[in-house]
């Protein structure tokens, strides 16, 4: 799966590990890509990106709340 294909976190419920760790690569390379073409914080934004995956992928956000 594609990044671009996500349009609700909900669709990351069933996914495989793989395909949940690709999909981390290309956040991971976005985050890279616009750190580096307008500067700002690169580790905070790497840091948290498999950990959003694992609540978004647990966690029905239709009815469940995440409170960053």
């Amino acid at each position: 799966m594609h990044l671009s294909e996500i349009t609700h976190p909900n669709q990351l419920h069933g996914l495989s590990i793989r395909q949940l760790e690709q999909i981390a690569r290309q956040i991971r390379d976005k985050h890279l890509q616009t750190v580096a073409t307008s500067g700002g914080h690169l580790g905070p934004g790497l840091g948290v990106v498999e950990l959003t995956l694992g609540l978004y992928q647990t966690l029905d956000l239709d009815r469940d709340k995440v409170i960053w």
